[in-house]
């Protein structure tokens, strides 16, 4: 959303709709869908929280490979600082082309790719999901040694967990 200025927004009753509320952009305006039990006051509430959630959704779609390489180091001074000669990567950025993982390290050149896919996901997963990268610089497979150095990151195996309910409930298997 461009600066402070607030959207044209199209609230959406609905009978069959009990609990859920969704908001998606339509051009230059946003679509609220809500019960249609729901008072005024419940409206404006769910209204301002969509536009935010929205605003925050986008904020994260906008990241820049800069913005993704600077995590990286960021990643690597406080979880791999014993490694940080091993772990510069020639080059981290974001791909649209990996639709069956999350992420991929090719040692021999030093690049990292990371799917688009995870792009609006919560950032502790995008986290994990580039130190599991950096790592394969250090140790290319999925060796011991490999998940000790992946288990410094304290949300690892929530990481995890919240990756494969994501391929679980889209039906796309993970891949390591």
């Amino acid at each position: 959303m461009a600066g402070t200025r607030k959207p044209v927004v199209e609230v959406r009753r609905s009978q069959r709709r009990r609990r859920t509320v969704s908001a998606y952009r339509d051009g230059e305006r946003v679509v609220v869908l809500i019960p249609d039990q729901f008072s005024r006051a419940e409206e404006s509430e769910w209204v301002d929280r969509m536009l935010a959630r929205l605003a925050a959704r986008e904020g994260r779609l906008a990241r820049s490979d800069a913005e993704l390489l600077a995590r990286a180091a960021r990643l690597v001074d406080l979880y791999l600082p014993d490694h940080r000669a091993e772990t510069a990567p020639a080059s981290v950025r974001w791909v649209t082309n990996q639709n069956g993982r999350w992420g991929s390290c090719t040692p021999a050149d030093r690049t990292i790719r990371i799917s688009h896919r995870i792009q609006d996901m919560p950032d502790w997963v995008i986290d994990y999901v580039l130190l599991h990268e950096l790592t394969h610089l250090i140790v290319p497979s999925h060796n011991a040694r490999f998940w000790a150095l992946v288990g410094r990151y304290p949300k690892t195996e929530r990481a995890r967990g919240y990756l494969e309910g994501v391929a679980a409930a889209s039906g796309v298997p993970l891949s390591d």
